[in-house]
């Protein structure tokens, strides 16, 4: 068996970042952006007023100055002519600032009859003018890779980008395997089991940008697992659920090593999901996950989700691991890393009470996996221990 560690290293190995494809600027929200985009023009374009009200020349401004108005400059419509001394053009928020002006009177410290304006009272030192370029200019870059979010898409809109380059969805397949499982929606034998494994994956890989094609159950034949291999053809990943084992009826290693697949590495030393499974099979990465639900879940919180990540060419690929204070006391662990589902609240952390990997009712209930080292020793509440956010 390996290390949680020693397995990363190794899943790593078995991708890498996709390629690049461009998408609409209105379907990039939620992508990976995987090269820099820049700026083709300088926002604003133009000096513009951050007021209604007024420009004028800055050095005429004081209290009773008046001045004669001689123009309009309106949002997408300039003044344009050039403001000259004793004189005013009424100016709108986000207008240009016509030539010759410096400064904008907003229009509450004036009094406007005709075209005659006079200051009432003292305009005080802001110019009231966003100088051209001032949110950033042309050739300014939006550095890659990064998620793209709302904000993104927004600056991106105003620096006129019209595509954006961003990493394409890695596309994964999904096997559950078991004569025992049918589908949501299905009746059930006597002896059998809803298939749950798969729709919290498909959530789960889905949630962090993935495509993901959920394959009919496979049951416990070679024949019935090679065609759901068949039907995978064309994933950049592929991933059985079950059937990992060494029973009878555990027959993914031996039908997808019958395909081809070239084992990187089976059984890590962790619960719960040690019987682990990971190598590659035609063109696909292939991870063999457990049957039973929470160490399928687990799995993908710590070896799925970081393969996704570094397919879509994010930094970050391992989100890091947090502290808190033990609210209830802890035993000694075993001679495996242990993920713990537990309860952070705001009076610490605890883990819940029961840690069967058959039940996901227990996991739906937690935030967070608490980790234990190999043989750590008992905590008492108020001990330091790290835990990772689900």
């Amino acid at each position: 068996m390996i290390t949680v560690e020693e397995a990363r290293a190794l899943l790593f190995d078995l991708v890498g970042p996709l390629p690049t494809e461009e998408v609409p600027l209105a379907q990039s929200a939620g992508r990976v952006l995987s090269r820099d985009v820049t700026a083709t023009r300088d926002q604003p374009p133009f000096a513009a007023s951050s007021m209604d009200g007024y420009a004028v020349k800055s050095d005429e401004v004081e209290l009773h100055a008046m001045f004669k108005v001689v123009g309009e400059s309106a949002a997408g419509r300039r003044f344009e002519g050039a403001v000259g001394p004793g004189q005013a053009v009424r100016i709108y928020t986000g207008a240009p600032v016509p030539e010759g002006a410096d400064f904008v009177v907003i229009q509450e410290d004036t009094d406007r009859r005709g075209d005659l304006l006079t200051i009432t009272d003292t305009p005080g030192a802001k110019t009231n003018i966003r100088p051209a370029g001032v949110d950033f200019k042309a050739g300014t870059s939006i550095s890659a890779p990064r998620l793209i979010r709302a904000e993104d898409v927004a600056l991106m809109a105003a620096m006129n980008i019209p595509r954006v380059p961003v990493s394409r969805k890695p596309v994964i397949a999904l096997i559950s395997t078991g004569d025992e499982l049918v589908m949501p929606g299905e009746e059930p034998g006597p002896d059998q089991i809803i298939a749950s494994n798969t729709f919290g994956l498909k959530a789960m890989l889905e949630g962090l940008g993935a495509v993901v094609r959920v394959l009919p159950i496979a049951g416990d034949t070679v024949s019935s697992l090679e065609t759901a291999f068949g039907l995978a053809q064309g994933a950049d990943l592929v991933v059985t659920i079950g059937g990992a084992s060494v029973g009878d009826y555990d027959l993914v290693s031996d039908v997808s090593q019958g395909l081809g697949m070239k084992q990187s590495f089976y059984k890590i030393r962790m619960r719960p999901g040690k019987p682990l499974m990971a190598g590659r099979i035609g063109n696909a990465a292939m991870v063999g996950l457990p049957g039973n639900p929470v160490s399928a879940m687990v799995c993908g919180y710590l070896f799925l989700a970081p393969m996704v990540r570094r397919m879509l060419r994010l930094e970050q690929v391992l989100p890091p691991f947090r502290t808190a204070r033990l609210s209830g006391p802890l035993p000694e662990n075993g001679p495996r890393e242990h993920y713990m589902r537990a309860v952070v609240t705001d009076a610490g952390i605890e883990a819940c009470a029961d840690q069967d990997s058959s039940l996901l009712s227990v996991l739906a209930q937690s935030n967070a996996l608490l980790v234990r080292a190999p043989h750590d020793p008992a905590r008492d509440i108020g001990e330091m221990v790290e835990y990772l956010p689900i």
